[in-house]
């Protein structure tokens, strides 16, 4: 029985084909092309000059085995040119000067989704730097504002490259109807560097720029007005706002929960454990026991009751179907709420609030974050993870690029 295959290869003619020693499939080709492309002056030139020597080119594999595929280009010479030099044709299915098909290159690539350098090398018989060739010399090592047509939401996050160093790289992504993609890559998280990256989107790109969502680092805030203007909002995620009053009324728990402690008898404090959670807990979300225990410890403790009430007032602003000028108003009197209270906790977080006032009240504008930025980066840290750390920046994204817009762009291309 025989099997005829389609090996989808324009230009050529299958010779023969046959099994090596390894059982590996060989399959010679001869091309069918007529004329090729002086190299010098790039015109069609016609006149046969004779055969290359034989080179193997290796393919897709085929019922779990390796394939080759053995051909001898044609030579082609100008007899236009001064000296007449020879030009050896070439193939649209051949990487260039590549020892293996475009085909199988992005067969590869297919294997190195959500995998490692080190298991596809494993699984193909194929050496790091082959790999790595693949990945620089296809789509994923282009810029990668090519595959963009609309930002919407951009966001500005930083990772660290090591564990426990601050090495820290920019990853600027954006959001635009439920999906997230990469725009760029940098090297530190200066305001130079990340206002540089930012006067290079196109002018056509920068007007599909809904808003600007980050966290409340100066260097990026200024980068994105300066670069951006005016007409582009730039939004403190609520998120980074969230942290930073919940972390006020976490000191008060932690200086009460101490004092407690030493002015309770032991079966007395016990009767508080699990305070911790209940206290950082949503009201809606408590369970009968946790809420007994914060009643307990309210009645212990009335400040910690007063900065409880007014981190939830907080989170309730955000809430609330604000205008912009609403939630600054809102604000206002929350802080005379604090004032009154005799807190001194949210000291620090009425600084922040008085500071990036405006970029904060701007959430409720179009209510956008950088949620889908923290879920982005906490993909490349899976990334880094799974490749066993990644310190090259171009390595990087390339793989983020290949791990997210892979699975699309391989099918197609």
């Amino acid at each position: 029985m025989e099997l005829y295959l389609d090996l989808e290869l324009p230009d050529v003619e299958v010779l023969r084909s046959f099994r090596d020693n390894k059982g590996n499939y060989i399959i010679e080709l001869r091309s069918t092309k007529k004329s090729g492309t002086c190299r010098k002056c790039g015109k069609k030139i016609r006149h046969f000059k004779g055969y290359d020597e034989w080179i193997t080119i290796r393919h897709l594999p085929i019922l779990g085995r390796k394939v080759y595929l053995k051909i001898r280009p044609r030579r082609y010479q100008c007899l236009e040119c001064d000296n007449e030099p020879t030009t050896t044709e070439r193939f649209s299915w051949r990487a260039s000067g590549k020892s293996y098909t475009k085909a199988y290159r992005n067969h590869a690539l297919r294997c190195l989704i959500n995998s490692s350098i080190e298991d596809v090398c494993l699984k193909e018989n194929l050496g790091e730097k082959h790999v790595e060739a693949m990945l620089s010399e296809s789509y994923f090592g282009e810029d990668p504002l090519d595959h963009i047509s609309y930002i919407g939401t951009l966001g500005l996050d930083e990772i660290a490259l090591k564990k426990g160093h601050r090495d820290f790289v920019v990853i600027v992504s954006s959001r635009y109807e439920g999906r997230t993609q990469l725009l760029g890559v940098l090297p530190d998280r200066k305001k130079e560097t990340v206002l540089k990256f930012l006067k290079l989107i196109p002018d056509a790109l920068k007007d599909t720029i809904d808003d600007v969502a980050t966290d409340m680092y100066e260097g990026y805030l200024n980068a994105a007005k300066e670069a951006l203007g005016e007409s582009v909002e730039v939004v403190v995620d609520r998120f980074h706002i969230a942290q930073s009053y919940r972390k006020s009324a976490d000191y008060i728990r932690k200086k009460e929960q101490k004092r407690l402690k030493e002015e309770l008898s032991e079966d007395d404090y016990k009767q508080l454990k699990g305070l911790l959670w209940a206290f950082r807990k949503h009201p809606d979300k408590l369970t009968e026991t946790e809420d007994d225990i914060l009643e307990l410890a309210f009645g212990y403790s009335p400040d910690l009751k007063k900065a409880y009430q007014l981190r939830n007032d907080m989170t309730d602003i955000f809430e609330e179907d604000y205008t912009k000028q609403e939630a600054i108003t809102a604000f206002k009197e929350w802080e005379e709420k604090v004032i009154q209270s005799g807190l001194d906790c949210y000291e620090s977080f009425i600084k922040t609030l008085n500071s990036f006032e405006s970029q904060i009240a701007n959430y409720f504008n179009n209510r956008s974050n950088s949620g889908f930025v923290e879920g982005f980066n906490n993909k490349i840290k899976v990334i880094k993870r799974r490749c066993y750390g990644i310190f090259n920046i171009k390595h990087l994204k390339q793989r983020i690029l290949l791990d997210t817009l892979g699975p699309a762009l391989l099918i197609t291309k």
